[in-house]
């Protein structure tokens, strides 16, 4: 009889040894994909820093030096003496309010011209320049222009325009003179 309680202690002890070894693999397996899980989103998130060249700070900085070749374009403003400014005509346009009271955008701009011949250029296709910038700032909302976010984002795209419009003028810059939403 004690023979058969120590038989019976020793398979109870056997199954729940068996049980546990299950669950600590199941845990290994449950642990190898979070492991493997988080170094893809590492190794993703590093890829897209590099491509988006938001590493390139820190490359340079662990390499010593630039790693800008000659031909490459540099992203610092560079000052001209011979830099000239075109002030285009005021412009009034009422933004988009989603079918409320209606908001009007006064402003004035001043293009910033890499040299005194593209003048002729730019005067040339002021109609076409005109025309793009209405079409854009009719397509604005208040909250597009709060903050200098919106400043900043309204004047990359309107330089945009402008030197699609332009083209072959370069224009450096689109400064703003007067802006007020009423």
């Amino acid at each position: 009889m004690a023979d058969e309680e120590l038989d019976d202690e020793a398979e109870d002890f056997d199954g729940e040894e068996g049980e546990e070894g299950e669950e600590s693999g199941g845990g290994r397996k449950r642990l190898l994909i979070v492991v493997g899980a988080v170094l893809i989103l590492i190794l993703g998130g590093l890829a897209a820093a590099y491509f988006t060249g938001l590493l390139q700070p820190v490359m340079d900085m662990l390499g010593g030096g630039e790693t800008q070749a000659e031909g490459e374009i540099s992203d610092e403003p560079t000052i001209s003496q011979d830099a000239v400014f075109y002030d285009l005509q005021e412009m009034l346009v009422n933004i988009n309010t989603g079918g409320r009271k209606p908001v009007y955008l006064k402003i004035r701009v001043s293009l910033e011209l890499s040299n005194a011949d593209d003048i002729i250029q730019v005067e040339a296709v002021m109609p076409r320049i005109i025309d793009n910038f209405q079409i854009y700032l009719r397509e604005l909302r208040v909250e597009d222009l709060k903050g200098s976010a919106g400043m900043y984002r309204l004047r990359e795209e309107l330089l945009k325009r402008v030197n699609v419009a332009a083209s072959p003028a370069v224009i450096n810059d689109v400064l703003f003179k007067e802006m007020l939403v009423q």
